[in-house]
């Protein structure tokens, strides 16, 4: 990732003070934040302190510097399966979560269905589990809604994608949408009636064990923002 990162100024004669900190500390403190699920506040002392380290990552991530690290990793992990760097398929999926009584009510909803009041996780992944997109948005919004966003980004940067995977909650006049307006094939897989409990279903499986990777490190960012974003390692720690 050297040759992504931004060359100081001072050292292409553009003037400036010398950097304190190397851009490897930097990446290294980062990554610690997300692999652990810490906040920026507890970064060990054996990093550079946490106002400088958020100073880089903000800088990087406003750039898209973040962003493009991310897809760099994930093309490299589906060479390694054997497929093609980008997708042509993938599973979207959502999940709703409790937001904390600090959480402004204009970025907060009740999800009658799963009876929460809190926020919900709409994800994009491909069909190794990998990320494409993030949405995050108030758990009142359907899944149909949040779709008519995040799906038309996804395919904007992902120009490769023919095919989506999704459960009985995007049902509806969504299928002929995506078609006529986004060249998208939406296949619904359902859940069988005649089976109790637990059932691991074909394609869905994948984007649920995605939902289950950060919230075991607990490192879902908090964002107040309905905007769709390309999956980051701030959106999420694996």
């Amino acid at each position: 990732m050297r040759d992504l990162l931004p060359v100081p100024g001072w050292l292409v004669g553009r003037g400036g003070r010398p950097e304190g900190y190397c851009h490897r500390q930097m990446i290294d403190a980062v990554r610690y934040l997300v692999d652990n699920g810490i906040k920026w506040r507890a970064m060990p002392s054996d990093f550079p302190p946490w106002p400088r380290v958020y100073a880089f990552f903000a800088r990087w991530r406003d750039a898209g510097l973040v962003a493009e690290l991310h897809d760099r990793l994930r093309e490299a992990v589906r060479t390694t399966e054997g497929r093609s760097p980008e997708p042509t398929a993938a599973v979207v999926d959502s999940q709703s979560v409790k937001a904390d009584a600090t959480v402004a009510h204009a970025s907060r909803g009740y999800d009658a269905g799963k009876k929460i009041n809190g926020r919900k996780r709409h994800l994009l992944t491909d069909t190794v589990g990998l990320l494409l997109a993030v949405l995050v948005t108030p758990a009142s919004t359907t899944d149909r809604d949040a779709a008519r966003i995040l799906l038309p980004t996804a395919k904007n940067h992902f120009r490769r994608l023919v095919r989506i995977w999704a459960d009985g909650g995007y049902t509806g006049h969504l299928t002929d949408w995506t078609t006529q307006h986004l060249g998208l094939v939406l296949g619904i897989v359902r859940r069988s009636d005649d089976v109790h409990g637990f059932q691991v279903l074909p394609r869905r499986w994948v984007v649920e064990r995605s939902f289950a990777w950060p919230c075991a490190v607990g490192a879902w960012s908090v964002t107040t923002s309905g905007a769709p974003t390309p999956a980051r390692p701030s959106s999420c720690g694996r």
